[in-house]
């Protein structure tokens, strides 16, 4: 086995994703203690869980037989990780309290482990300023948390609520997994090899510089690292990596071609010569605008202030993905936004015809830009997915995996439809 979950089922519509999850922590050798919370048994029955974990469900406090071994004890002991999902609106609001009402707040509060929730709950309740104080009071207390994400409620609204889906569950499972080594941030969970064995990944990454004479430039502080950490990610993933760089002063990486560039238009002629390729990550920050006639030489003080004519870039990322003949399977874009993050990304999803946006928030207090860590929107035409704060090398390499996966959908749905035609 590769560790033991103990799984407290909250009462919420969404607690039909927690058998899925279940049904995937098996399929990785993870044991799984089902633990039914009252309400929860209104939305998925005791035999479901039993039968998809292999195991008993715990469901009663005052149970004779288990707790006359102290079994609410026992259960926080065994596990390695406590994952609450979905967790409520109510069963925050409890544990934030520290209240031990039940047995999925009694194991909560006498535990020692690490515990992930996944909120689920209508938009209204997740706005709320009392939802937000338990959210924060429960961070504070040590609690990790994945999601919510952004879509349609069964209460027939739209926003944030919505509990995040079982694969993205799992991904952040295995992450805080003792043996991983990422539960203390020092590691991300081993890839699995060869999941894009065959594919040409072609990758774009850091600044460009457009020249204003010979010897400045207009720019911005991208660091490339993100870039980077994609092209290692797919590289051990099994890819033929080719990375399209901007100037950087990052190491290059092993058993990567790297395609040095400077302006936003070698960085397209650079894309252009790299196709066709199976997947396509645009994650460089290209320089929107250039001088239309830089000076050939230093321009002095002297001679007073100059003008400056400023034309558009190229837009890399929308002319490959609106390319009809060579398009890539899978077109990714980043949106660097420093305000309404998600509405500008989703407008840039359609603009762009992209297949996914990778949105993150890069204002002056978010520390992105140049920095270490980073926090993402995963955009696409079913909805949103936003993952908690991470190191950009875990970012990379959950993103990888889910554009990879992404790849592997798009084949399937070709090889069937030339098969049916």
């Amino acid at each position: 086995m590769n560790g033991r979950v103990l799984l407290i089922i909250g009462g919420g519509i969404a607690a039909y994703k927690s058998l899925e999850l279940i049904r995937l922590l098996k399929r990785k050798g993870i044991a799984v203690t089902p633990l039914l919370t009252k309400a929860g048994e209104r939305f998925v029955t005791p035999m479901s869980a039993a039968a998809l974990a292999g195991e008993k469900v715990h469901d009663d406090l005052f149970s004779l037989t288990d707790e006359v071994e102290m079994g609410h004890i026992e259960l926080s002991r065994a596990a390695d990780l406590i994952v609450v999902a979905p967790a409520t609106a109510d069963l925050m609001a409890r544990a934030a309290a520290g209240l031990a009402s039940d047995l999925a707040t009694t194991v909560l509060l006498a535990t020692d482990k690490p515990v992930l929730m996944a909120p689920a709950m209508n938009v209204r309740m997740w706005g709320h300023p009392a939802t937000q104080r338990n959210l924060e009071r429960l961070k504070a207390d040590g609690v990790h948390f994945a999601g919510p994400e952004e879509g349609d409620m069964a209460c027939g609204e739209h926003g944030m609520g919505r509990m995040a889906e079982p694969q993205t569950l799992l991904e952040a499972i295995l992450d805080m997994l003792p043996g991983t080594g990422a539960e203390n941030g020092t590691a991300a969970p081993a890839l699995p090899e060869g999941l894009l064995s065959g594919a040409k990944v072609l990758i774009t990454a850091g600044p460009t510089h457009e020249p204003l004479d010979a010897v400045r430039y207009i720019a911005n502080r991208s660091s490339g690292r993100q870039g980077y950490a994609l092209a290692e990610a797919a590289r051990d993933l099994g890819a033929r990596v080719v990375l399209v760089s901007g100037p950087v002063s990052l190491p290059v990486p092993e058993g990567i071609e790297i395609i040095p560039v400077e302006t936003a238009r070698e960085m397209l002629q650079a894309v252009r010569d790299e196709l066709p390729a199976d997947i396509a990550v645009f994650a460089a920050a290209v320089a929107d605008w250039r001088v239309e006639n830089a000076a050939a030489g230093k321009m002095k003080k002297e001679q007073g202030t100059p003008r400056l004519n400023l034309v558009p870039n190229p837009d890399i990322l929308a002319t490959v993905a609106g390319m009809e003949k060579g398009r890539p399977t899978i077109v990714a874009g980043f949106a660097a936004e420093t305000d309404d993050v998600i509405d500008n990304a989703r407008r840039k999803l359609q603009a762009k015809k992209a297949d996914i946006i990778v949105a993150n928030d890069v204002s002056p207090q978010q520390d992105v830009f140049g920095g270490a860590e980073n926090t993402v929107h995963l955009i696409t035409a079913q909805g949103v997915d936003s993952w908690p704060r991470m190191d950009k090398q875990r970012v990379a390499e959950h993103l990888m995996r889910h554009l990879a996966r992404m790849w592997r959908d798009a084949k399937r749905s070709r090889a069937a439809e030339q098969a049916d035609s």
